[in-house]
């Protein structure tokens, strides 16, 4: 059996763009309308999953007590952790780092940011929280609220790209994907 799992990416944050990371941003009314809207004709859906950072923690609470659905948070779906380069713009970045950030765009599995977390171990970190949410929520439709780079994974995956074009695959503010999950772990794009 497979498990329908919606992706919904946060809002733009209060501090803006950049490598935000683990860093515990609010969303701005832009946000919460860009959120507001993506789901606006959609679902529905048995429950919400939801990182815990507050930019997709939020709209989840308002989200999950406007459809009556339960919600949960799941510490292994939160985003990136950027180290030394979390806050940072890119354009910052190509003044201070400019051959890291070539060399962690170029292959973020081959590059870690200084004091970040190695893009293997945030693949295995999302990877066994979908596994476990279809062990638990298979035959469901789940909408899971998280970030850019959780979802850029994931679909990627989906997608079948090489792990080189991970940071090639778009994800707006607000985007809404669609994927299924196997029991074996493979993923598709669709619904």
């Amino acid at each position: 059996m497979t498990l329908h799992l919606d992706l919904l990416r946060h809002g733009e944050t209060e501090l803006g763009g950049g490598l935000r990371g683990s860093l515990d941003d609010a969303l701005t009314a832009n946000g919460w309308a860009q959120m507001r809207a993506a789901v606006a004709q959609q679902g529905p859906w048995d429950r919400l999953i939801s990182s815990p950072l507050q930019r997709c923690a939020r709209f989840a609470d308002e989200l999950g007590a406007r459809l009556n659905v339960p919600v949960s948070l799941e510490k292994d779906l939160q985003e990136l952790h950027f180290g030394a380069w979390e806050g940072q713009s890119a354009a910052a970045l190509m003044q201070t780092d400019a051959e890291g950030l070539g060399r962690f765009w170029a292959d973020p599995y081959r590059f870690t940011p200084p004091e970040g977390e190695p893009v293997e171990d945030f693949s295995q970190r999302v990877l066994g929280a979908v596994a476990r949410l279809h062990q638990a929520y298979a035959g469901e439709r789940v909408l899971l609220i998280s970030h850019g780079g959780v979802m850029r994974l994931l679909l990627a995956r989906a997608r079948g790209l090489p792990r080189e074009h991970l940071l090639n695959v778009e994800v707006g503010h607000g985007g809404l994907f669609s994927l299924r999950v196997a029991a074996d772990g493979a993923l598709w794009e669709g619904s």
